[in-house]
């Protein structure tokens, strides 16, 4: 009996194809890439390959994208492996971190290979979850970094959601890593039944509810309602909340989760459906509710609760309902989900990132809005966003469907929704960039052709050798078009080059001899037809924006325009609107009518061999046809070779600059900056090298430290600096801009400047005082608030490790930030 053998006997129950498939690889000594859908059983892969790697003496690395996944993932292998043999170390927490098994964040991964851990070479295996991750433009880089650098002996068991290039990004990781396996799943455990409800004010009852596919096409009875005549009266509406899971009640689809794209709205939502004439636990259910909250929440202060709003978040969960979104301290989002697994919940109303990893399977997924707000536009979801939503529809061994609901919107077309709905999954597309801090260990750990060799091995890279492939055939295909061009262009009286160029000379006469509200007339080329002259030139003699008989604006080049015919003016008595709208429907019907007695040619005919050919004009469109396509050619070619390494050595030369590194070894300034990350990582190594740091109390320097972290929301309002930082504030974003000054010389990626939009916030709370004197007036949710100061705790820990001689206030700073709510976490 072979070891994989001896892991499925024990598990008591048959495992999937697909999971055999991938443990038999990895104990052949092969890495894995699994794709499967949410819930297809992607988690046993992970469970086999942890179970052989104890089996020969090995430790696993269990990596996620979230602190919350990374804490639910400890609490599941501590169950099942003991606590004696599981650690977690999220920069949040570390316990036990020797352990046999260890769960963290990827960038703690990152974190140990950069620093040279020797507990590398007992790690056996690592576990990526949610690999598809490293598509994410802020933090995926990690992902790629950790593949590209990890020791040779470690295998990877790469775990990622759909997506439509698979074999490209594993044919990349066995480049990188040696043999590795693909296994796609395609099934879903539990069928997804795409569903469709509107509210249709002249029906009863108005809330419907339609499959959205009919023959895995948009179903026509929708098409046929949407398309019936209204007259003024509104017919369509989206659903109300409260219908919503008043339907879904009827129709037996709950427990259900609601995803709604605003913590606010989240809020909102659960407030309403719980206070709602809907009975959705029993008294025996709100009793256990009850004593869970009250259990899972006792470490929190009662002043801490009251500020949290504890009462009423009791007495919605007590209805069935809870939100769950980052704004939520650890404990509250903790209980949610708790209840909802166990069934004690029946509506969750939350943002999307419950959608990653989180285990909270439920019947039915609704998604409210097909668009969502990114900080600065709404967008349209993309067919990944759409699987990751609904893939907790649907809970294995309880329903056999699950259901995906999409809200009707009166700014979608219902196409566009069907469209996204039915698209299924995306391309996974690398965001790997590298960055200062990437540099110097590159620096410090390889030589600069094998530092060069890791870049092109990134899967940024690997895609970009990929797309210059089809950039080959592309141009190829480009050359054979304008050899054929040339051909046709080539004409028996002349040479059409130089009558094309006689052509381009009689340009800024033509167009300067125009004026707004001339009316001409193009007989030949591919322009032929009556047009008005809307604008006079392009300001460079090269064009002029006309409006054609047809009611289009357009562009006339001066070719276009060669031997066109003056046919005289239209006159306006109102304003002359050439953008208006109105106007040009009006100048458009008055062109069509136009009458004119003679007319004269713009430029006269050039004297030229070929203006003879009665093909002229044929030759000409030709001619011109060869020289754009020969411009798509000169501007592509090259356009994607060797990016990523001229961005490193840009990158090196800003380093350079500024004394990190000479030629290639780092110096002091240099080893500093190898243990500080973010996107601010060479202002806070410039801040310290600069002594901006220096002399500072410790909750100035908490205060201060938190300009490097603080990534505002689009909703925050401005904060005004504290008075004792406003010399800090200064000089640091003086700093920046030199920064940006040197960055811009070197054509480097601009570092974003930094944010002083937590300063008070993190200077109050180190000065002892409490949430509610924190909070009031702040427009920061209480989670957030825990969360931003945690990331600061972090920050600081990166401060203390480049600049010990900074360790005595780093360390005041930190025990007087870590206390309270910011110290009561949800993983004991």
């Amino acid at each position: 009996m072979t070891r994989g053998d001896e892991f499925f006997q024990q598990l008591g129950f048959e495992a999937d194809p697909f999971q055999r498939e991938a443990i038999g690889a990895i104990e052949t000594g092969e890495s894995v890439v699994v794709t499967a859908p949410t819930g297809a059983g992607k988690t046993l892969v992970a469970d086999g390959a942890i179970f052989l790697a104890l089996k020969r003496g090995k430790r696993s690395f269990y990596t996620t994208p979230i602190k919350a996944l990374s804490n639910q993932k400890f609490a599941d292998l501590s169950q099942e492996h003991g606590e004696h043999r599981v650690g977690l170390l999220t920069g949040d927490n570390s316990i036990n971190g020797d352990a046999d098994i260890v769960v963290m964040t990827t960038e703690v991964f990152r974190n140990m290979i950069y620093g040279g851990d020797d507990r590398l070479s007992e790690v056996g295996v690592v576990i990526l979850d949610e690999v598809h991750y490293l598509a994410d433009i802020s933090r995926g880089s990690v992902w790629e970094e950790v593949i590209i650098h990890a020791p040779d002996h470690i295998q990877f068991v790469c775990l990622s959601a759909t997506v439509a290039n698979p074999e490209e990004f594993t044919d990349w990781i066995s480049a990188r890593r040696g043999p590795t396996r693909l296994v796609v799943e395609t099934n879903r455990p539990v069928p997804l039944e795409p569903m469709y409800m509107i509210t249709d004010l002249w029906s009863k009852p108005p809330v419907q509810m339609f499959d959205l596919f009919v023959k895995d096409r948009p179903n026509p009875r929708i098409q046929h309602l949407l398309a019936a005549r209204t007259g003024k009266r509104r017919r369509f509406a989206t659903p109300r909340r409260v219908e919503v899971v008043e339907e879904l009640a009827r129709r037996s689809m709950l427990p259900t989760i609601m995803f709604i794209f605003s913590r606010a709205g989240c809020e909102a939502a659960a407030h309403m459906i719980a206070g709602s004439a809907l009975d959705l636990t029993t008294s025996d259910e709100r009793l256990r509710i009850r004593q869970i909250a009250l259990e899972a929440t006792e470490h929190l202060e009662p002043e801490d609760l009251d500020t949290l709003g504890f009462g009423r978040w009791l007495a919605d969960l007590e209805r069935g309902v809870g939100a769950h979104h980052a704004g939520l301290v650890p404990a509250f989002k903790e209980v949610v989900e708790r209840l909802f697994e166990g069934g004690l919940l029946k509506v969750v109303c939350a943002t999307e990132t419950l959608a990653l990893g989180i285990n909270m399977p439920a019947r039915s997924v609704v998604i409210e809005s097909i668009t969502k707000y990114n900080g600065e536009s709404h967008e349209m979801l993309t067919a990944s966003d759409y699987t990751q939503l609904t893939g907790r529809a649907g809970r294995r061994g309880i329903d056999e469907v699950g259901f995906g609901i999409s809200l009707y919107s009166r700014f979608v077309r219902f196409e566009r929704m069907a469209e996204i709905v039915g698209r299924g999954a995306t391309r996974l597309v690398s965001s790997f960039r590298p960055t200062y801090n990437m540099a110097v260990n590159l620096v410090a750990n390889y030589d600069q052709s094998n530092a060069e060799l890791l870049l092109e091995a990134s899967f940024a890279q690997f895609q970009l050798h990929g797309q210059v492939a089809q950039d080959e055939e592309r141009l190829i295909a480009l050359r054979r078009d304008v050899e054929q061009a040339r051909f046709l262009a080539a004409c028996d009286k002349g040479d059409v080059w130089s009558y094309l160029e006689a052509l381009d000379s009689h340009v800024p006469a033509m167009t300067e001899a125009m004026r707004a509200g001339d009316v001409f007339e193009v007989r030949r080329g591919g322009r032929q037809g009556r047009y008005l002259v809307l604008s006079a030139g392009d300001g460079k003699g090269e064009s002029v924006v006309a409006l054609s008989s047809g009611g289009k604006v357009r562009n006339m080049t001066g070719s276009e325009l060669a031997g066109a015919i003056l046919l005289g003016q239209l006159d306006f008595t109102g304003p002359f609107r050439p953008s208006d709208r109105k106007f040009q429907q009006r100048a458009t019907q008055r062109l069509r009518s136009f009458q004119s007695s003679a007319g004269r040619t713009l430029a006269a005919d050039v004297d030229h061999p070929v203006a003879a050919c009665g093909d002229a004009d044929d030759h000409v469109s030709e001619g011109r046809r060869a020289l754009k396509l020969q411009r798509k050619i000169d501007k592509s070619g090259g356009a994607n070779r060797g990016s990523l390494v001229h961005e490193f050595r840009s990158i090196l030369s800003v380093l350079g600059e500024l004394g990190y590194v000479s030629e290639w070894s780092l110096t002091a300034d240099g080893e500093r900056l190898r243990t500080i990350y973010g996107s601010r990582d060479l202002l806070v190594a410039e801040s310290i090298r600069t002594g901006l740091l220096d002399d500072l109390s410790s909750a100035d320097l908490a205060a201060a430290a938190s300009a490097f972290m603080y990534e505002p929301r689009a909703t925050d309002e401005a904060v005004p600096v504290p008075l004792a930082l406003d010399e800090f504030a200064a000089n640091v974003s003086r700093l920046a801009e030199h920064l940006t000054f040197i960055e811009e010389t070197f054509g480097v990626r601009l570092s974003p400047p930094p944010e002083f939009g937590f300063m008070e916030a993190a200077y109050h709370w180190a000065q002892g005082l409490e949430l509610d004197e924190i909070l009031d007036g702040l427009t920061m949710a209480p989670g957030d608030f825990v969360r931003q100061v945690r990331q600061l705790i972090d920050q600081l820990r990166q401060i203390r490790d480049g600049a010990p001689h900074l360790a005595r206030v780093v360390n005041e700073a930190l025990s007087k930030l870590d206390r309270g709510v910011v110290a009561a976490q949800g993983v004991s």
